[in-house]
């Protein structure tokens, strides 16, 4: 890219980074995707449901694109973030879907067993025993979850090396559903490939998905993106590796969640 490192900066400083959409990484950075197809997946399963939930929605542009068509007669979505919840709704209301707003650390403000189908994407927080809970007595959890050591290259080229904490491991993961009272009926995961083309793409990834290195800024770190602008003008690329996993958790038809899970 010819732009100069400044002006990569400044552009992607300037970008706005409300919602989940990514488009704005186009021809910048790609990402490769989960061999399940989740969007499509999620479609599926609305369409044999009766009442469900989509947990920490975002922008709500994963399940709108999942289909209204596919939803059920009860579509609800909760979001935490006000800006995403804004979007949210202007997104999702005209569809037919009602968003309620929940921080992710909160209890669902939902009855016991009101949807036969609960759903996310990428959670920040997983409450499983709040799953739990909302789920119906044979009611399914179906969702895409970020898994262990997601851009661990990213991060510590910012931050150094570091120790990798095992909570999103997806068989830790699986062994707290299953802590919850539910049942793991399927259970996958998939390492794969994210390319940066340019310094202001990573910039706007670290805006969005600030996880990755938590006390980001382009003035704390400066100096180190000028050196990871370097790399890629002469590499033509910087490449992490992400990790998602698939999983499916049922409710049993004639157990009750635990509380303490």
């Amino acid at each position: 890219m010819n732009s100069s490192f400044n002006d990569l900066l400044a552009e992607a400083e300037a970008a706005p980074v409300d919602g989940w959409d990514f488009s704005w990484l186009a021809g910048r950075a790609t990402e490769q995707r989960p061999s399940w197809g989740y969007q499509r997946l999620l479609g599926e399963r609305l369409s044999a449901a009766s009442a469900a939930l989509d947990v920490q929605t975002g922008g709500g542009e994963v399940l709108a694109g999942a289909g209204a068509a596919n939803f059920p007669r009860t579509m609800v979505a909760t979001e935490g973030w006000p800006p995403n919840a804004a979007k949210a709704t202007a997104l999702l209301h005209p569809l037919g879907a009602v968003l309620v707003t929940v921080p992710e650390d909160a209890p669902l403000p939902f009855a016991d067993g009101a949807f036969d189908l609960v759903t996310s994407r990428q959670p920040a927080v997983v409450h499983w025993a709040e799953i739990a809970r909302v789920l119906a007595p044979g009611g399914s959890y179906v969702a895409q979850h970020v898994g262990g050591r997601t851009n661990v290259e990213l991060s510590a080229f910012f931050l150094g090396p570091f120790e990798v904490g095992d909570t999103r491991e997806h068989e830790v993961e699986a062994a707290r559903a299953r802590a919850a009272g539910l049942e793991v009926v399927q259970l996958r995961n998939e390492r794969l490939r994210l390319e940066f083309f340019d310094v202001g793409a990573v910039v706007w990834f670290l805006r969005k998905v600030i996880w990755t290195v938590p006390d980001f800024s382009v003035q704390r770190y400066r100096e180190r993106l000028r050196e990871l602008h370097e790399l890629i003008e002469r590499e033509g690329v910087f490449v992490s590796t992400m990790s998602r996993t698939l999983i499916e958790a049922r409710r049993p038809a004639t157990s009750h969640p635990t509380p303490d899970a």
